[in-house]
This record gives C-alpha cells, sequence and structure tokens, in this order.
C-alpha cells in the first residue's frame, strides 16, 4: 500500500463516517464505491466486505455521542438488530455468488423509492426526550428481519432502511431513530463482514484506515445531528436528499 492509496483510505473513512453520524446510514453505500474508485480495491466483493467491517466499527464507535444526548431508544433498537442478525447472514451468503455491480444497482433503484417516501415526510416530534410511541413489537421484528436480509444480501450497513423501518414500527422521532439506526447498521455490518471475510474478502490494512478516519468524521457529523434535530423535518429531508444523490451516483458508476 502506497502513501496515496493510505491518505485515501484515511480521507474515505472521514466521509463515510461524517454521513453515519449526521443520518444514521448511507455509509456502506458511499464506501464500496470510494473503495473501488478512489482506493483502488480492484473486486467489488472484496470491496463490500471491507466497507462492511469499516462502517460496522465506525456505527459504534458514533452511537456513543448520540447514546450520550439520549438519542438512543435500547429497546426496539436491539429488538431490530436481534431479528435482523438472521437476515443478514442468509442475505450476505447469497450475496458473495451474485455480481456486485447488480446488487448497486438494484439497491440504487430501492433507495430512490425510499427517497420519494421520506422527502413526501410525516409530522413527527423531532425531540429527543420522551418515551417511543405507538410500538408495534411484532412488526418492529418483521421489519427488522427484512431489512437485515437486505442489508446483508446488498453487502451494507442498511443505515437508509433501518431509520424509516424504525420510525415505522416505532413512531419515534427522527433523531431517536437516527441514533438508534447505529445499533442495527453496526451489528449487520458485523455479520456481514464475518461472512465475508470467511471467504478471505476483507483488505484487513485498508478497512483499519478506513475505521480510523471514520471515527474522526463520525464525531463530527453526530454533533451536527443533533444541531439540526431543533429544526423541523430537517433530519428527514437531509435523509431523503442524501438518498438521491448517492442513488444517482451509483447508477452512474454502475452503468458506465
Amino acid at each position: 500500500m502506497d502513501w496515496f492509496q493510505t491518505i485515501a483510505a484515511v480521507g474515505s473513512g472521514v466521509i463515510v463516517g461524517f454521513t453515519l453520524g449526521l443520518v444514521g446510514g448511507g455509509g456502506s453505500i458511499l464506501a464500496v464505491p470510494l473503495l473501488l474508485y478512489v482506493v483502488g480495491i480492484p473486486d467489488p466483493h472484496q470491496a463490500i466486505g471491507t466497507s462492511a467491517l469499516a462502517v460496522a466499527v465506525n456505527a459504534f464507535a458514533n452511537l456513543v455521542p448520540h447514546a450520550r444526548a439520549l438519542h438512543v431508544r435500547w429497546r426496539p433498537a436491539l429488538n431490530f438488530a436481534a431479528a435482523g442478525l438472521v437476515g443478514a447472514f442468509v442475505g450476505s451468503s447469497i450475496g458473495k455468488v451474485v455480481d456486485g455491480r447488480r446488487l448497486l444497482i438494484l439497491f440504487a433503484l430501492l433507495m430512490l423509492v425510499i427517497a420519494v417516501l421520506m422527502l413526501r415526510g410525516r409530522k413527527a416530534d423531532t425531540s429527543a426526550a420522551g418515551a417511543v410511541r405507538q410500538e408495534h413489537p411484532w412488526r418492529l421484528k418483521g421489519i427488522g428481519l427484512g431489512v437485515g436480509t437486505l442489508a446483508g444480501f446488498y453487502g451494507i450497513g442498511g443505515g437508509f432502511l433501518v431509520v424509516p423501518g424504525l420510525i415505522l414500527g416505532t413512531g419515534m422521532p427522527t433523531i431517536a431513530a437516527i441514533g438508534s439506526s447505529l445499533v442495527a447498521v453496526g451489528a449487520f455490518g458485523m455479520m456481514t463482514a464475518a461472512n465475508y471475510a470467511i471467504s478471505g474478502l476483507v483488505e484487513w490494512p485498508i478497512a483499519l484506515l478506513f475505521i480510523a478516519g471514520g471515527i474522526a468524521g463520525g464525531w463530527i457529523g453526530a454533533h451536527l445531528a443533533k444541531l439540526l434535530s431543533a429544526q423541523r423535518q430537517t433530519l428527514t429531508r437531509v435523509l431523503g436528499c442524501m438518498l438521491v444523490v448517492v442513488a444517482a451516483y451509483m447508477l452512474y458508476r454502475s452503468l458506465t
């Protein structure tokens, strides 16, 4: 690994960590193209395995400031993550044998659908205080299982799916869903990374550099998310807009 690749890995990690800290997801969607086209990993599946490990560790690191700010609803977060772990294992096992670019194209189309739903929005309390309202345990577990399967299949943490999934299953505020989503993002990423590592599809030195940059970027993103939580619907719009941008970039790179 030369000095350029080292700098590229750390810088890419900063970008990914900032995204995770700000909106609770999207890190792995950004990580895969960064690893392929900036850092220079030639194999899409190696990029997916490496990004899954880095995003998982960064998600757990970014969980700390959100937990201190009381943005994490632990019970629904853990129930969601536990239900999705089985799905993440099954999905990642299937994903390893499917062409990586096809996975990215399909997920980019899925992100566009979710982006439309998030940008249309719904009225919600964005305060961090208060108990979870309208919680539906079986709905929450069912959504977690489905999101975990998709996260494993596409080799991502699944934060962009976890946030709306938590809101749908519990009615929690957006800022709480962002903080809570990091529990599931970390769990799904770890399961996916372990499955890929068994097949030798993780570049460990690059992953460590990626993680180092991601921790720094994540703390900045988490602080900014706290500031934005005071503005009604801002985080939801940021989430939806980022979905559109990332999906368009993925489609462009995959199709060209």
